[in-house]
This record gives C-alpha cells, structure tokens and sequence, in this order.
C-alpha cells in the first residue's frame, strides 16, 4: 500500500541520502536468492535508521527481526566506537548471509548474531538499550514491549515497523487476523502507556518512533 504517490515518493528518495554501495549488493543478493524480498528495509527507510542511530550515537542497539541484515546494517553506522548491536532472528538459513555482509561492512565485530525465538533470547541479553528496532512477528509486539521497556535507558528509543499494516489497522477487523488485532494493541499501548511519548510516522508500511521517559 503506497501512502503518498509514487512519483511523489520518487522524488523523496531522490532528495534524501544515497544508498551505501553495500547495501545496494545487500539488496541484489537478497532479491535473486530469498524469499519475500520486500521484508528488506530498503533504501529511503534504511537512510532513516541510519540518520537516526547517527543522532542518538548509541552504545547499545537490540533489533528483533534480522532478516537479511540490512536495516541492522542501517543502525549499525550511528553505533559509538567501542558500541554493540544485538540482533535476533528466528530463521538459522539466513545466518551465514548476514555475517557475510556484517563483516563486509566493517562493523563486524560490534554485531552480535543471535538465532531463536526473541522472547527466550532478550532477558538473557545482559545488556540496557539505548535503541531498539522492532520488526519481527507482528502478533507479538505487544509482548516484546513488555520485555525491553525495563531494558531501554531513560531516553532511549524504540522504532516500531509495520505499524500500519498496509492500511488494515484502519479497516474491519476479522476475528482470524490475529496480526492486525496485535497490532491495534500495541499502536494503543504506545499511545497510552505513561512510560513512553510516541509518534507514529506514515513512512512505507508505518513506522513509530517511541522515546522512553
């Protein structure tokens, strides 16, 4: 679902930081030989995370939600000198691909690979976030908000993708769609939790961005 027009939306990439060669073979590679290729972050969301991981110079970053590796890959540029970045995946086949191009990139050995289900994998993580980046299984955003709400600095961000739902959040809800249902909860929860202050930005299939009070 295209939010705004895509001659318009053309411009927009036009105008905005060009993507890392990298990222650009990222992309080729992950097209000719993955499945659902558009799960890729891509280039004008991937400029966004890296502007602001940039602005928020973390020492510690959690992403839910690997895939290829391209939006870690986004995030890991704002990442201080000696900074970490933590990110799990549920899908063992696409471990190899991602340390090819983590290493490629030069960050390497800040990135930390970890294959499972996220929600056994964050409490043992013994590290607190200053950025977290969420894109995984949408039934369970709710639950992975509570896991890394007393893990994220006072200050720190979550970036929340897929908040819309190529529109459904708006449309009737079926009582089988459990994603969108679990999507309509957590878009409340982070209007309304005390803890937090978010904006919620029309940017490709929704993105909010949530800072910890």
């Amino acid at each position: 679902m295209d939010f705004i027009a895509p001659k318009l939306q053309a411009y927009v990439e036009a105008h905005s930081e060009d993507e890392p060669e990298l990222l650009q073979q990222l992309t080729k590679e992950t097209w000719q030989k993955v499945l659902q290729p558009r799960m890729l972050s891509g280039h004008y969301q991937g400029r966004l995370l890296s502007l602001i991981s940039k602005l928020v110079r973390p020492t510690s970053i959690l992403e839910i939600g690997t895939y290829t590796g391209y939006s870690a890959l986004s995030l890991a540029e704002g990442l201080s000198e000696e900074g970490k970045l933590h990110t799990v995946d549920r899908n063992e086949e696409l471990f190899d691909l991602q340390r090819k191009y983590f290493d490629l990139s030069g960050y390497g050995r800040q990135i930390h690979q970890y294959t499972g289900d996220a929600k056994q994998i964050i409490p043992k993580i013994k590290s607190e976030f200053d950025l977290v980046f969420i894109d995984a299984d949408k039934s369970s955003y709710p639950l992975y908000f509570e896991l890394i709400i007393d893990k994220l600095k006072p200050g720190g961000l979550i970036l929340s993708d897929n908040v819309l739902w190529s529109g459904k959040v708006v449309e009737e809800l079926s009582s089988k769609d459990k994603d969108t249902a679990a999507l309509l909860q957590y878009n409340q929860l982070l209007k309304q939790d005390p803890r937090v202050e978010t904006v919620l930005l029309p940017i490709r299939d929704g993105l909010s961005l949530t800072r910890k009070l």
